[in-house]
């Protein structure tokens, strides 16, 4: 395949994070088969996969650019280190799954995705580069400060139903995950990384943690049969659930 030159000129003090749109510009024209020209070969090839490959680092520049606060060194020269790297490692990806292409969307928009999601993992991995990721097991917190008594009460006791439930329903190994992701907010990639899994396993991990909670929370009638799906919790203390991460890729085992 031919080889794509990096776009250093492109330099990472991209516009303001209101400026910078994050999708395939609507009004830009699907120029080729974008398919047949990259799984080609010859001049056709090498423009494609120039022009896709400033396409990836367009995405990855505004997706950077909005996390930048998180970063180290938010530094222009080493924003530009990250854009480049995240593109190139998009780019790649998106080679290898380019027959997956079904052309439900543009694929310039389908393009977006991937530079944008490897820009917020290399964001992450950085943020999280020098900080120790602890599988530590539940510990019941203290509720947060609530408005009146009664609603204290309240949130110390549904912590305390989740804490109990957790204990029972869920191994050590799903408790620690659970508590990893949901409490001390590791990023899913990060700890993937940690634990020498994959994004899918984690996923599957607190798909099946999600629905023995909401189980046993039923059953000892802390939440009510149809008030919440069988993916979600109550965002209550010691759990907080947040969506910081797309769809799993893939499915496997939990321990």
């Amino acid at each position: 395949m031919t080889a794509v030159r990096r776009d250093s000129s492109r330099n990472a003090e991209a516009p303001p994070a209101s400026e910078a749109d994050s999708r395939a510009p609507v009004g830009d024209p699907e120029p080729r088969d974008w398919v047949s020209a990259l799984g080609g070969t010859g001049p056709e090839q090498s423009t494609a996969l120039r022009e896709l490959h400033a396409l990836m680092i367009r995405a990855a520049g505004h997706q950077v650019w909005r996390m930048r606060a998180a970063l180290p060194d938010p530094s222009p020269g080493a924003v530009d280190v990250i854009v480049n790297q995240a593109a190139d490692e998009a780019m790649t990806a998106l080679l290898g799954k380019l027959h997956t292409f079904q052309g439900r969307s543009r694929f310039t928009t389908w393009a977006f995705k991937f530079a944008i999601l490897q820009a917020a993992t290399e964001v992450r991995r950085l943020q999280w580069q020098h900080r120790e990721v602890e599988l530590r097991d539940v510990e019941l917190r203290p509720s947060p400060a609530h408005e009146g008594p009664e609603l204290s009460a309240e949130g110390i006791d549904l912590a305390g139903a989740v804490a109990r439930a957790m204990s029972r329903v869920l191994t050590p190994y799903q408790r620690r995950i659970a508590v990893a992701l949901l409490v001390d907010g590791v990023p899913i990639d990060v700890l993937a990384e940690r634990l020498g899994t994959s994004r899918g396993a984690l996923y599957k991990t607190l798909h099946d943690v999600r629905t023995r909670l909401r189980s046993e929370l039923v059953a000892t009638g802390y939440l009510p049969v149809s008030q919440v799906g069988p993916a979600q919790l109550p965002q209550a203390s010691p759990i907080s659930p947040t969506d910081h991460e797309v769809s799993p890729t893939s499915s496997a085992g939990t321990r």
